[in-house]
C-alpha cells in the first residue's frame, strides 16, 4: 500500500540566492573585476535553474487567470507614476530655482543623531553605515527573485498574484505620495539640487506671486490674511511665462512651466522629473524597501526576511545620512508601507490563509476520508486530497476576480484626478 506524501517545499534556497546576489553585486565597489565575472555567473545559473522548472511547474491555469489583474495593476502602476511625474515638476517648479536655492534646509533630530553617531561608533561600524549595499533596483530584483520562486513550491502560487498585489500596492502607495507632497511643498534637504537638475524660471509662478510670496516672511501680513481670509496685497503686474505650443497639451503649461531651453516637448519634461528635488513625503525609494519586505515575509518568511528588514534599516538611515529625504519621510514611508501591504491581503493569499482553507475543506470530507482509509481505497483517497487541493485554488481564483473590479475603478479614478486637476488649474489660470 502506498501512503501519499505531500511534495516537499524548498526552504533554504531562496534565501541563499538573494543573500549572493546582494554579496555579488556590491563587489563592483570592493573589486569590479571579480564583480565582471562573478555577476553574469550568478545569473546565469538562476536562470539556468528556473528554466529547467518551468516544464513541472503546476499551476499555469492560476498563472493564466492572476494575468488579468496583474495587467490592470500594471497600469494602474502607470498611470500613478505618470501623475507622480507631474507633480514632482509641479512642486519644483511653482516657486521657482530662487526659492529652493535660498531656502533653508528643515531641522532634522535623525541627521543629528547619525553626524553624533559618527563620533561615538567604531570607525569600521561607521563605513559600513555609510557603504552603498543597497539601492532601489536590489529591492526590485529581490521581489522579481521572490515571485520567480513559485517555480520551486517555495512561493505560493500564481507568482502573477503576488506582483498584482506588490504593484497595486505600490501604485496606491505612489498616489498617496503624490498627493501628500503636493499639498504643501517643503524645502529640499540639499538646496542646490533643483538649480543643477531643473531648467525652470527663477521667479515663482502667478499663482505663488498672488498667494505666497506677500505673506511668505512678513508676520503682521499673515496675521492680516488669516483675519480677512483673502489675498489682500497688490501684486502689481505678473511675471509672466514662456508659452510653448503643446497643443491639446497646453493645460500642462501651468504645470510644468518650461523654459525656451526645454519646451519642444512636455514628454520630456516628465522625464526629467524623476526623483525631483525639494522634500518629497514620504519616501518612493523606502515606500519599494518596505513593501519587498513584506512582500517577503509574508510570502517566504524565515531568517532570509530578517536579513531584507536589515536591508530596509540600512537604506533608510543612508537616505538620511546622504540627505537625500528627512527622517520624517523615512518613518512615515515605513509605516505607510506596512499599512497598505496588509490593506491589500485579498489580492494574494499569504500561506495561513491558504492553510486554513485546506483545513476546512478537509473538516468537510473528513468522513469520507476516514471510510476510504478503512476500505484502502488509496485511489478515493488521492481523489478527495486532489478536490481539497483544487477547492483551495478555485476558492482563490474567485477572490481574484471578485475584487478585479477595485483594479479598473482605481485606474478611471486616478486618471480622472489628473484631468480634474489640470483642467481646473487652467480654468483659474
Amino acid at each position: 500500500m502506498r501512503r501519499w506524501v505531500s511534495p516537499p517545499k524548498t526552504t533554504a534556497g531562496l534565501g541563499l540566492a538573494a543573500i549572493s546576489y546582494v554579496v555579488v553585486d556590491y563587489l563592483r565597489h570592493l573589486s569590479p573585476t571579480w564583480h565582471e565575472r562573478l555577476q553574469p555567473a550568478l545569473w546565469s545559473i538562476l536562470a539556468l535553474i528556473a528554466v529547467s522548472r518551468v516544464p513541472f511547474y503546476k499551476h499555469w491555469s492560476s498563472e493564466f487567470r492572476a494575468a488579468i489583474p496583474f495587467v490592470a495593476s500594471m497600469l494602474f502602476m502607470l498611470t500613478c507614476l505618470l501623475f507622480e511625474a507631474l507633480s514632482v515638476r509641479f512642486v519644483t517648479a511653482v516657486l521657482g530655482l530662487d526659492w529652493h536655492s535660498d531656502t533653508s534646509p528643515l531641522p532634522d533630530t535623525g541627521q543629528w543623531l547619525l553626524l553624533s553617531l559618527n563620533e561615538k561608533l567604531p570607525e569600521t561600524l561607521v563605513e559600513i553605515l555609510r557603504a552603498r549595499i543597497i539601492g532601489l533596483h536590489h529591492f526590485l530584483m529581490l521581489f522579481m527573485m521572490l515571485a520567480f520562486s513559485v517555480l520551486f513550491d517555495s512561493v505560493e502560487a500564481p507568482g502573477l498574484g503576488l506582483g498584482a498585489r506588490y504593484m497595486f500596492t505600490m501604485a496606491i502607495g505612489r498616489l498617496l505620495r503624490a498627493i501628500t507632497f503636493v499639498s504643501t511643498i517643503l524645502p529640499s534637504a540639499r538646496p542646490w539640487c533643483a538649480a543643477a537638475r531643473f531648467r525652470v524660471p527663477p521667479y515663482p509662478h502667478h499663482w505663488a506671486q498672488k498667494y505666497y510670496v506677500p505673506y511668505a516672511s512678513d508676520a503682521n501680513a499673515i496675521r492680516q490674511i488669516i483675519n480677512q481670509d483673502i489675498a489682500y496685497a497688490d501684486t502689481g503686474e505678473y511675471l509672466g511665462d514662456y508659452q510653448p505650443d503643446w497643443g491639446s497639451m497646453n493645460f500642462l503649461i501651468n504645470f510644468l512651466r518650461p523654459t525656451p531651453a526645454e519646451g519642444a516637448s512636455w514628454y520630456s519634461l516628465l522625464k526629467k522629473a524623476g526623483g525631483g528635488c525639494n522634500d518629497l513625503l514620504y519616501s518612493g525609494h523606502m515606500l519599494v524597501a518596505v513593501l519587498t519586505a513584506m512582500a517577503w515575509t509574508e510570502a517566504y518568511g524565515g531568517c532570509s526576511s530578517a536579513f531584507i528588514w536589515l536591508l530596509v534599516m540600512h537604506s533608510a538611515q543612508r537616505e538620511i545620512r546622504e540627505r537625500h529625504h528627512y527622517t520624517v519621510d523615512c518613518v512615515v514611508a515605513i509605516y505607510v508601507g506596512i499599512l497598505l501591504w496588509k490593506m491589500t491581503g485579498f489580492i494574494w493569499p499569504a500561506k495561513d490563509s491558504m492553510r486554513s482553507r485546506r483545513l476546512a475543506k478537509l473538516e468537510r470530507i473528513q468522513g469520507r476520508l476516514i471510510q476510504a482509509a478503512k476500505d484502502s481505497d488509496m485511489d478515493e483517497v488521492r481523489e478527495l486530497l486532489k478536490e481539497v487541493e483544487l477547492g483551495t485554488q478555485e476558492s482563490q481564483n474567485k477572490g481574484h476576480s471578485k475584487h478585479l473590479w477595485l483594479f479598473s475603478c482605481a485606474t478611471i479614478f486616478s486618471a480622472l484626478t489628473i484631468v480634474l486637476l489640470a483642467f481646473t488649474w487652467t480654468s483659474d489660470g
